[in-house]
């Protein structure tokens, strides 16, 4: 038993080696670059048929083809990658989401090019460069941790090295080299990633698909450590690599014996789980590239080309018919990612997961060995599955709540994995699986015709998630997150909707895949592909689903009667390429097209405006309808509408207190009103060891407002988000009206009536400035159909700029269609951060005009602001704060005074 145990903990340990190995090649790309390389595992794949060819094909010594292998090609790769791929997107401003999508391009464009170069067969043959016994390995990986650690804390590289992740500009100007930092970060992880796949060749399976996939598993050991301690990192690896051994000893027996088993072989995929969906997420932001400008209509010239398109294979016979009926199944597949991607703006990897699942079902359903269930017809098996799927959805929906960019990328793909490996491998599912054609559809002919039937129920269900208040709360969310919060959207359930939908449309197309090919084939739904779906998706337009028709032709028309891969090369090359085409290239087309057709559009010069106004006076109506010129006189225009005009959406919610002033009650004559709208009492707030807000008390009274002003640090933030909802206090409650609403999120203190805006421009541009405004009333329950529309004359942007897309406009138009958003709501209470931040001295003028007309409206106002000149003539009440505490309040003129006789000599 011993001699058992001794060998299975020297074989962990190997395995546990190489893993540390791959922990360790992604931390440091990570801690050099910012960004995760997906493409770790491809480029291990790469190294190892490198060194296969140089010694096998080629008869070269192994210590000749191990040293041009891993100390050529593998640094040369990292560097060739970071100088023609990362270097531009960082250039570019280092957008988390085209680095993330760029990584799994370069992860596709190798798995093809491998796939093409040296077949999709698995090869047996592979040298080894190690013997079996783990000692030489485990020396590399100590070695290789150690020096690592010693240069990032004793050499001056190191200390550039963290101060390039820390703020790689701020390192620029101070005189770092930060693209050598980011080569030589690339050059040791791919590297460690080209010595992780010579070492596990020769006993694993060495093929495009099965390589990559196996050491993106271990990816666990690098997130376990977030992503920056190598001592962690090499110790969970080694850790879990003894347990997986040890495990294969166990025999357990009953009806719980496969998955067990399955567990014991599969911990590195364990801990991915684990370390994916319960450990804090790792990266923050975004993580989707989104569309800069609002989207282009699709000409219906487009829409009759793809319809003829597809459906010329009903002309066609034999295998060129066959082939074609996997088109419309995976074009609706790819629609799931467009819904989920496109609409929603959520990364997610594990789509493969949900279409293997829907073709599962199915297959069990159409057999009878759906537990609970009797046999069905195929038809009726494909409709109960997507039913059945579609809850499913949340397995990946539930952790996009709280999760985004990397640390939703890494839950996703975690999931497919999962699904891959504890479902669609594992005997006791799919052993002795067919799956037929529903009847009457047996031909390939007639189960096309139902394919292109089905195909049309998900693009009208695309269609209607894209449209209406849906569609517009989907953009929203997917624009800009926090803001659709802040208008009222309940980004949590609208994130689970677009999950739960997306299953459902995986799961149909599936189904319908599998079908088409009378079998449950595992392969045709592994994770590597739902990378390359998930690639070929964004590269060619996300949020198009025209896009997704074309991806799929392109996916099975490319690899159909050529070598395998092509298609997988192709995707990865536009992948790489992402950063000079965010929404797509299709969208880059329209956008081109649509800027051609407006310069052809002709127009006046000055002169001739100026004489056809005088030959054609405006009418007073068309006068208030015309375009409002950006700078002095536009926000000029605004304050005057706000000034005479009526609260927009008034009649959409009866007032928050009986002491809100009428709109007809100026702001001079109306009384104080007996209790405040909007009251925070001891709020205490703490980040790690630093205490924001130390007991703040603050009163927002209707029609009156409130400014806090103060140094950097003083926790003037902390306390605006916990009034908006986008922080909770450790202690303390936050009161509207009397009700508590300390524990509800940003969207609810919305529709009841707290509405804020941003010192960062929160605006959606995708959508254009009407729908902007929409936004705002639709999710703030305002039911005055003509609000949206007085809200637009308020702020002067009822002219043709409501028609336009917020990209390019100025920075005051800008913060009025923000403001003009919010106003749509009909709040009670409004918080406005910085509200003057990149305004010139007209626009600031005309802001405050604007916000004292909301005040005499009896809107109750907090500013936070740095500019003293409008808190003095803006301001009722003026609060200053320092280290977390308000010291002095009272009339903005006493309280300015003696800030100023403070600071004086």
């Amino acid at each position: 038993m011993s001699s058992l145990t001794y060998d299975l903990t020297l074989a962990g340990l190997s395995v546990g080696g190489a893993a540390a190995l791959t922990g360790i090649g992604l931390i440091v790309t990570y801690r050099a670059t910012g960004v995760l390389n997906f493409a770790h595992g491809a480029i291990a794949m790469v190294c190892a048929y490198v060194l296969r060819q140089c010694v096998v094909e080629w008869g070269w010594p192994l210590w000749l083809g191990a040293t041009v292998t891993l100390l050529v090609l593998a640094p040369g790769l990292g560097v060739a990658l970071e100088r023609f791929v990362f270097r531009p997107l960082a250039v570019l401003g280092g957008d988390p989401a085209q680095t993330l999508v760029a990584s799994i391009g370069v992860f596709v464009l190798l798995v093809g090019g491998a796939a093409l170069l040296w077949g999709q067969g698995a090869r047996e043959d592979a040298p080894e460069l190690v013997p079996d016994e783990p000692w030489g390995q485990l020396a590399v990986v100590l070695v290789l941790a150690a020096g690592v650690a010693a240069v990032v804390r004793r050499t001056r590289f190191g200390r550039e090295l963290r101060a390039v992740v820390d703020d790689r500009q701020l390192a620029v100007l101070g005189g770092i080299d930060a693209d050598r930092v980011a080569a030589a970060g690339w050059a040791f992880g791919s590297f460690t990633a080209g010595l992780t796949g010579v070492l596990l060749a020769p006993y694993v399976r060495l093929d495009p698909y099965g390589l990559p996939l196996l050491v993106m598993e271990v990816v666990a050991v690098a997130v376990a450590a977030r992503m920056r301690s190598l001592p962690v990192a090499v110790v969970v690896a080694l850790g879990i690599g003894v347990a997986q051994s040890q495990l294969t000893r166990l025999h357990p027996s009953g009806w719980g014996e496969p998955l067990l088993q399955a567990v014991g072989t599969n911990l590195f995929v364990v801990a991915l789980l684990i370390a994916a969906l319960v450990l804090p997420g790792v990266g923050t932001r975004d993580a989707l590239p989104r569309t800069a400008t609002a989207r282009v209509p699709t000409p219906p010239g487009a829409w009759i080309v793809a319809v003829v398109l597809f459906l010329l294979p009903l002309g066609l016979a034999g295998r060129d018919l066959h082939t074609s009926v996997q088109v419309p199944a995976l074009a609706v597949i790819l629609l799931s990612l467009v819904v989920v991607t496109g609409r929603g703006g959520q990364i997610s990897l594990g789509q493969a997961a949900y279409a293997g699942l829907g073709a599962l079902f199915t297959a069990l359903l159409a057999a009878g060995r759906f537990p609970g269930l009797p046999r069905l017809p195929e038809l009726a098996a494909l409709a109960v599955a997507v039913v059945l799927v579609a809850p499913l959805g949340l397995l990946t929906g539930w952790p996009a709540i709280g999760r985004r960019g990397l640390a939703l990328a890494l839950a996703t793909f975690a999931v497919g994995v999962g699904v891959s490996r504890f479902v669609f491998a594992q005997p006791y599912a799919t052993s002795g699986l067919s799956l037929g054609r529903p009847a009457g559809f047996d031909g390939d002919r007639a189960y096309y015709v139902l394919e292109l039937l089905l195909l049309a129920v998900a693009l009208l269900a695309t269609h209607a998630l894209g449209r209406g208040r849906t569609g517009r709360a989907l953009a929203a969310m997917r624009d800009h997150e926090r803001g659709a919060q802040a208008a009222g959207v309940q980004v949590p359930s609208l994130k689970l909707l677009a999950f739960v939908a997306g299953a459902a449309l995986a799961a149909l197309g599936g189904g319908m895949l599998g079908m088409g090919l009378r079998a449950f084939d595992a392969a045709a739904y592994d994770p590597v592909r739902g990378l390359l779906w998930f690639a070929a998706v964004v590269v060619l337009g996300s949020d198009s689903a025209l896009g997704a028709l074309a991806a799929a032709a392109l996916l099975v028309g490319l690899d159909a009667g050529t070598r395998g891969g092509v298609a997988a090369a192709l995707i990865g090359v536009l992948a790489i390429l992402v950063g000079r085409f965010p929404g797509g290239p299709y969208e880059a087309l329209r956008t081109a097209a649509e800027r051609l057709r407006l310069r052809r559009t002709p127009a006046l010069t000055p002169v001739g405006a100026r004489a056809r106004a005088r030959l054609r006076p405006a009418s007073p109506q068309a006068a208030r309808s015309a375009p409002v010129p950006t700078g002095a006189t536009a926000s000029g225009a605004a304050a005057t509408g706000a000034t005479a005009g009526t609260a927009p959406g008034s009649g959409g919610r009866s007032p928050a207190s009986p002491g809100t002033p009428t709109p007809e009650t100026s702001s001079a004559t109306a009384p104080t009103p007996a209790a405040p709208l909007l009251t925070a009492r001891h709020l205490h707030a703490r980040y790690g060891g630093f205490t924001a807000l130390d007991g703040v008390d603050l009163d927002l009274f209707p029609g009156k407002v409130t400014a806090v002003v103060g140094p950097n640090g003083a926790g003037k933030s902390t306390l605006f988000h916990c009034l908006a909802g986008t922080l909770r206090p450790a202690r303390g409650t936050v009161r509207l009206g009397g009700q508590d609403i300390t524990a509800l999120p940003a969207h609810a203190r919305t529709r009841l009536g707290v509405a804020r805006t941003f010192q960062q421009l929160a605006v959606f541009p995708s959508l254009t400035v009407s729908e902007n405004v929409r936004v705002g009333a639709e999710q703030g329950r305002v039911t005055d159909p003509g609000a949206v529309e007085r809200t637009l004359r308020l702020l002067g942007l009822d002219g043709p700029v409501r028609a336009l897309p917020p990209a390019g406009l100025p920075t005051g138009t800008l913060r009025r269609v923000e403001l003009a958003r919010v106003l749509a709501g009909s709040p009670h209470a409004l918080l406005l951060d910085e509200p003057a931040a990149g305004l010139d001295s007209a626009e600031v003028a005309a802001l405050a005009r604007v916000l004292k007309a909301l005040a005499a409206d009896g809107t109750a106002l907090l500013v936070v602001e740095h500019d003293l000149d409008l808190v003095a003539g803006l301001a009722d009440v003026v609060h200053v704060m320092t280290a977390g505490r308000i010291v002095a309040s009272g009339p903005p003129g006493n309280v300015l005074n003696a800030l100023g006789t403070a600071a004086g000599p």
